[in-house]
């Protein structure tokens, strides 16, 4: 057995929960195991994406955890951040064209 963590967060909230699991145990199969869709109905596992420490992970079902691993799930994008940085630019050089 060892010990990993599998995390969700919200805006307002976020959640860790630390669990032991086989050593065999995939990203999936731990966050099945953590029961944290429970807490979080808005999760998807069989489509969200998953990550271990920031970096996504391809294939969660095929990722064999190492100990210590915390397996994040991540929300979907509401806006494309490419975007909203655009639009904060063409906003910030809008008002210094105002003041100008």
């Amino acid at each position: 057995m060892i010990k990993v963590e599998v995390a969700y967060a919200l805006p307002n909230e976020q959640k860790i929960i630390a669990l032991q699991v086989a050593e065999d145990c995939s990203a999936y199969e731990a966050v099945v195991q953590s029961r944290i869709a429970e807490m979080f109905p808005q999760i998807d596992i069989e489509n969200d994406p998953m990550g271990i420490f920031g970096k996504a992970i391809a294939d969660p079902k095929h990722y064999i955890l190492k100990p210590g691993q915390r397996v994040e799930v991540y929300r979907p994008l509401i806006a494309d951040p490419k975007e909203i940085r655009a639009r904060r630019a063409a906003k910030a050089k809008a008002e210094r064209d105002a003041k100008g």
